[in-house]
This record gives C-alpha cells, sequence and structure tokens, in this order.
C-alpha cells in the first residue's frame, strides 16, 4: 500500500518531482532503508545524508527527499529538515485518527508502547505508534509522516531536553489526548529545578486540539503545576496515580508471579481488576495513565487490561534476559537504555524483589548538572535497601556514589562497559539476578549484547 506518492510528497514539502515513485514506508537512516521507502537525505553539522542517497536506491529506496539533485526519483527542496516536518504535519492533517501524545522524565516509550498495545485491542490494525525513542525535533515529524492516513489512534512519544522544544512537538502532533508520566530530576543541567522541568514538561498540553484530555499524575509533587498549565488548553483534566483522590487509581496491588503486579483499579465510578506484568509499582503507575487515555478515546478498559497483563518489558527499558554462564543461567534485566536518579530508585526496587543473590551493574547519569553528584551518592540508599551483594560501578560520574559506598557494600569501580562486561562476568553466577542501568551514553547496551549473543541462550519473560 503506498503510503507517499511523489505528487503528494511535493505538495507536502513545496518541492519539485524529478520522477515519479510511490513509498511505502519513510526514513533518514540510510541503515535502514528498505524496498519502498522513501529515504529523507537530511543534513547536520557531522554527516550529509545525500552521501547516502546512492546506497539508499541500491537497498531498494523508492524516492528520496533531498536539496540537490541526485540520480534517481526524487523530490528537490530548499531544506530536507524543513521538508521532513512539512511531510508529518501533511500526514498529521489528512488523518482522522484519534492522536495520544506522551511525554515525562521517565516512562515515555514504556507507557507509549503498552498504551498502543491496549488501543490495538479495541482498533487492531489501526494503530500507529512513533517506534523506538523517536521523540525529538527530527523523529516526531519522521513517526508522523509513517502514520497511514486510515488509521483510527495514533500514539506518539515526545521528549525534550531544553524549554520550549516540547511547545514546538506538540503543535506537529496536535493531541487529543496529552499524558505526563512523571516529573523527576533528569536533564537538569538545562534547567533550575524540578519545577522548571515540570513546566517544560507542561507545555505538551500547548497543541491539545479543541475539547482534548490532559492526563496527569495525581502523585507528583508538580501535580497541580501540571494541572495549571494544563487548564487553559484543555476541556477535561484526568488524574491518575496510586493515592487516595487520584480519578483513575490503583485501590489495591498485590505482587503476582513473575515480578508482576495485580491491580484493582478504580476509572471514575467502574472498577476493573488485571495484571500488570512489568514488575514494579511504578508500572502500576504508568498502567493508570495507560487507563485514563484508553478512557478519554472510547477505548475498551477490558481488553486494555489483558494488553496490560501479556505486555513484557523492552529491550534496554526492562526487558528480563535469562543468560548463560557457567554451570547454569541467571538473569539479566536490561535497563541499559537510559538513567536518571528517580529510575534508578524505581528499577533498585523491583530487583530488590528478586529472590537468590543480587547483583548490579550502574553506569553514571548524565546532564545532571551541578547536583550530579548529590544524586550519585544518593543511591547509596536504595542500593543498601536492594541487599545486593556486588555492585559495579560504570564511568567518572560514579565517584561520589563509590565514596559513599565504602564500607556498605562490595562493589567495584571501573572506567567503562568493557571492564564492567569482564567483572561480570567474573563473579556472574547460576540462579543471580542482574540490573543493568545507566545512561545510553555509558554504552551498557553493549555488555547486555555480550552476555545475549552468547549461544544457547534463552529469553526471560
Amino acid at each position: 500500500m503506498s503510503l507517499w506518492s511523489a505528487h503528494d510528497v511535493a505538495a507536502a514539502t513545496g518541492g519539485t518531482m524529478h520522477g515519479d515513485f510511490a513509498a511505502s514506508g519513510v526514513t533518514f537512516d540510510s541503515r535502514e532503508v528498505g524496498p519502498g521507502d522513501l529515504f529523507v537525505a537530511l543534513t547536520g553539522e557531522n554527516t550529509d545524508g545525500h552521501r547516502f542517497v546512492a546506497g539508499a536506491f541500491a537497498n531498494g529506496a523508492a524516492g528520496a527527499i533531498v536539496s540537490r539533485a541526485v540520480e534517481g526519483p526524487h523530490v528537490l527542496v530548499d531544506d530536507t529538515t524543513a521538508a521532513l516536518d512539512a511531510l508529518g504535519r501533511a500526514a498529521r492533517g489528512r488523518t482522522a485518527a484519534t492522536i495520544v501524545g506522551v511525554t515525562g522524565s521517565v516512562g515515555k516509550t514504556g507507557t507509549k508502547e503498552a498504551l498502543a498495545a491496549a488501543l490495538s485491542r479495541t482498533a487492531p490494525g489501526a494503530v500507529h505508534r512513533s517506534v523506538k525513542s523517536y521523540n525529538n525535533h527530527v523523529g516526531v515529524p519522521l513517526s508522523l509522516s509513517r502514520m497511514p492516513a486510515t488509521s483510527r489512534l495514533g500514539v506518539f512519544e515526545m521528549g525534550m531536553n531544553h524549554a520550549g522544544e516540547l511547545a514546538a512537538l506538540t503543535r506537529l502532533v496536535r493531541p487529543h489526548v496529552a499524558i505526563v508520566t512523571a516529573i523527576a530530576p533528569a536533564h537538569t543541567a538545562f534547567f533550575s529545578g524540578e519545577e522548571a522541568i515540570a513546566d517544560a514538561k507542561g507545555e505538551i498540553f500547548q497543541g491539545l486540539e479543541p475539547g482534548g484530555t490532559a492526563v496527569v499524575p495525581f502523585d507528583s509533587p508538580h501535580r497541580d503545576r501540571l494541572i495549571a498549565a494544563a487548564r487553559p488548553h484543555a476541556e477535561r483534566i484526568v488524574t491518575f496515580g496510586l493515592n487516595e483522590g487520584a480519578d483513575v487509581r490503583a485501590v489495591e496491588t498485590v505482587r503476582a508471579g513473575r515480578g508482576g503486579t495485580f491491580v484493582a483499579a478504580r476509572v471514575g465510578a467502574r472498577e476493573l481488576s488485571f495484571t500488570v506484568a512489568s514488575p514494579g509499582l511504578h508500572w502500576v503507575s504508568n498502567a493508570m495513565a495507560i487507563l485514563a487515555a484508553v478512557d478519554a478515546v472510547g477505548g475498551d478498559l477490558g481488553r486494555a487490561g489483558l494488553a496490560l497483563a501479556e505486555m513484557g518489558g523492552l529491550p534496554g527499558r526492562g526487558l528480563r534476559r535469562t543468560v548463560r554462564v557457567a554451570d547454569g543461567t541467571a538473569v539479566l534485566i536490561d535497563e541499559s537504555y537510559n538513567a536518571n536518579p528517580s529510575s534508578m530508585r524505581a528499577t533498585l526496587a523491583v530487583l530488590a524483589q528478586e529472590p537468590g543473590r543480587r547483583l548490579a551493574v550502574l553506569g553514571e547519569m548524565r546532564e545532571l548538572g551541578q547536583e550530579s553528584a548529590r544524586f550519585h551518592a544518593a543511591l547509596a540508599e536504595p542500593i543498601d535497601e536492594a541487599g545486593l551483594s556486588h555492585v559495579v560501578l560504570v564511568g567518572a560520574g560514579m565517584a561520589p556514589l563509590a565514596q559513599a559506598l565504602e564500607g556498605r557494600v562490595d562493589f567495584v569501580h571501573v572506567a567503562d562497559a568493557a571492564a564492567a562486561k569482564a567483572r561480570l562476568d567474573a563473579v556472574l553466577a547460576p540462579g543471580d539476578a542482574v540490573l543493568v542501568k545507566g545512561s545510553n551514553g555509558v554504552g551498557l547496551s553493549a555488555l547486555v549484547a555480550g552476555f545475549v549473543d552468547r549461544e544457547g541462550i534463552g529469553f526471560g519473560g
């Protein structure tokens, strides 16, 4: 099925057609190009996508958006980044889909994925979502441009690390429902404090369509600030959380098998019970946000509960893997994609529930600014509470935590992921559970891949 014709691309971007094509997909990453894709040759400070146009056509691209003439069918524009924006805007303009936008300091990607799975129970085959963590100034328009015009529902993740970024993204997405999952210290190098982070996340409400719904975390100390940000733009404001007073609330929680949680929830005057497969109370909170959004778009709450029961972790964001070690297997909890103080505490609490010996490989948390040393040192408390047998600290930023852990737990402090891998190889034993978590730039995903790629590996739920 054609997603974009050359004529449609030219009309959307104001560009000039040079040859005809019909594209079934869109990408700006030459490594992802497949048959039928439209390749957008973005240019930046360190790279120029035009260098990869020939390779994109060799891999089956149907056409390209370029700012200088190339061999092969293309649409010529003045600025390819502006053209991608325009294409995303055109995709949003041609669909009648109900759109949900998701942001927050933590939980964005997992909530987006779980919400899309829940909505797919209501509209099978008609839900579009942004993939991976394509949530920035190029990822959001790319995700929009990939949305079929016939979609009934769309779920888009939006991120930021500076004030004003989310305001621009939400006006592209124009959500009918806008969710803020949580506010926590993240990117604090660019903000004066959590209040400023809350204000920046609250920008998501500025793009709400008329009659739209804002979904706000009730348990957040910034709840009232977010409600104030939503009030000028939202017809309806719905709160979610674990505490009395939330509009969508987990009334009762009981730990279920494989680390999940059985939840009795109240959505307005209605009650339902279901299991959240992903472990941790932070995932129960995410589930309440998901129920609020499903209800806001008129979805089936019961079917949404079934989807949450079947939703496992994502690579880099909580996926549990059974990895082979000498004479047996161990459990590896893959949280290698990102980290901030709040998510570190939440995942250490999940690790604390694991039976047997518990270990952690913790990479430094980046973009925390002047408070970085304090935030790192403060992790000593949740490490104590988790009852860890051994901790591997990775990166120079972990020095304050290393100092705080002296005499409290067995640990080593290493420079990089390769050294952490060597240490974990030496200490991991059958029956162990190990958490791997750090900011993406630390590169702990390579450590995870080193264990997962071993012959005979199995995967956990």
